[in-house]
């Protein structure tokens, strides 16, 4: 195994040079890529937009006296809500 205090500082040097121009052309290569993502998406969506515009949504209001007042049934699923957490503690 060779150590880097072992190395002639020449060939350290070069080898570091080439380290960084490696690095730089992955950063480069990579910030490329991002922002050509970003731009296709952006364009795409606009794209989509502009050809398959969204429908609008209709809500449709329920007046209050259609809403259905507390039945027995919801008072004995409470009771066995309360039941079920009581023998749980146990």
């Amino acid at each position: 195994m060779i150590f880097l205090a072992q190395l002639p500082k020449e060939q350290l040097m070069e080898q570091l040079q080439n380290g960084l121009i490696l690095m730089l052309l992955g950063m480069g290569t990579v910030f490329v890529f991002l922002t050509l993502l970003v731009f296709l998406t952006k364009g795409l969506s606009a794209l989509i937009r502009k050809f398959a515009p969204q429908k609008p949504v209709t809500i449709v209001k329920t007046p209050a006296s259609n809403v259905a007042v507390a039945s027995g049934s919801e008072s004995e699923i409470a009771a066995a809500i309360v039941a079920a957490f009581a023998k749980s503690k146990h």
